[in-house]
């Protein structure tokens, strides 16, 4: 096919044939990522639409956006959230400027993911941790929720990972 101005993406000026293929798999940090935004997702449901956990499970697994997904963390996030809610929510209420019951849903199970990942996820670096979910806070959160993940879960970080946090300085 020739560089004809019809074969454009008028968007970036670069040729069709250049276009990233939509069949390629998404890379694992892709996947991870998608599982984390599934995981919130079908916490939300959990917290607002009160579902058994292996109810929702079973509905996200046949989902068509769980094929771009990393299953076994979006398994492990979701039981790892809902078994350990209690554990998680003392963990990082005291760095919160009001109660619990007063976050929105998605910043309090935005903030559950977090602390599981830093908590249980030791593979996962504490940085990665917090910015994952501060990009879920982003796109799911209200407009400066992303903000105030950030410092609660940066405080987190610094009492569940202090030898890490002291060997990156």
């Amino acid at each position: 096919m020739s560089d004809t101005p019809s074969s454009k993406d008028s968007s970036n000026g670069s040729s069709s044939e250049s276009a990233p293929k939509k069949n390629r798999k998404p890379s694992l940090t892709e996947q991870r990522r998608n599982a984390r935004k599934l995981t919130l997702q079908a916490l939300y449901q959990w917290q607002v639409g009160g579902q058994q956990a292996n109810e929702i499970e079973a509905q996200f697994r046949i989902n068509p956006e769980m094929k771009e997904a990393d299953v076994q963390l979006f398994s492990q996030l979701l039981r790892g959230v809902i078994n350990e809610k209690a554990e998680l929510d003392v963990i990082f209420s005291p760095f919160l400027d009001r109660n619990i019951d007063e976050l929105d849903p998605v910043e309090v199970n935005v903030l559950r993911i977090g602390s599981f990942e830093l908590l249980r996820r030791m593979e996962v670096p504490y940085r990665v941790a917090i910015n994952e979910s501060v990009e879920l806070a982003k796109v799911f959160g209200a407009t400066d929720s992303h903000r105030y993940v950030n410092g609660v879960l940066d405080k987190v970080a610094q009492k569940s990972r202090r030898a890490e946090i002291a060997a990156r300085r």
